[in-house]
């Protein structure tokens, strides 16, 4: 009995060494996951907030992109108006000699073909005549240069003569309709 129990002994007092030393590891070892998960944590709020940093970026950046786009598409529809602008004023006063030739009876006969020409590329360049005898005068549209008798006050303020015809691109006034307009006293 007494090697069997100093055997035992032994073995409890292994197993209770092992149990101390394994309650140290097991301390040991949870401290080292706490700090690795103290760590890790604050790797992880980095990350975050770099990650919001990068995405409020972009986001900023895509939004810049579009104003760009949105500013430059505005920039070439102005220059293309501008462009269109010129040209009609250097090729409207061609049409109006024309169109008063024609009115005046001294028009060759090829003559009217030219005008039909430079009338259709006015429209393709969008450019609208308008002053026409009988409309209300406005002097945003009609620049008046006389004024004739009314024979009613419903006739006042209208258009008697287009002296000559006024041009608009879209909604720009490219020059107003020279006119003569009613006045009833």
């Amino acid at each position: 009995m007494n090697d069997e129990d100093d055997v035992m002994l032994d073995q409890d007092g292994l197993e209770n060494e092992n149990l101390a030393d394994s309650e140290d590891g097991l301390e040991d070892a949870e401290e080292r996951a706490e700090t690795k998960i103290a760590k890790l944590r604050k790797e992880l709020e980095h990350v975050k907030k770099e990650k919001q940093e990068n995405l409020d970026g972009w986001q900023r950046a895509k939004a810049d992109y579009v104003n760009a786009l949105k500013r430059f598409e505005d920039e070439k529809k102005s220059a293309v108006e501008l462009g269109t602008l010129k040209a009609a004023i250097v090729f409207l006063p061609s049409i109006d000699s024309l169109e008063r030739a024609k009115g005046a009876g001294e028009l060759p006969e090829g003559f009217s073909g030219i005008i039909k020409q430079l009338e259709g590329a006015a429209e393709k360049l969008g450019l609208k005549q308008f002053g026409e005898v009988g409309e209300k005068f406005n002097p945003a549209l009609h620049e008046a240069l006389g004024q004739d008798s009314a024979e009613s006050a419903e006739k006042d303020d209208t258009i008697t003569v287009v002296l000559e015809h006024g041009w608009m691109l879209g909604e720009h006034v490219v020059r107003p309709a020279k006119v003569r307009v009613a006045h009833f006293a």
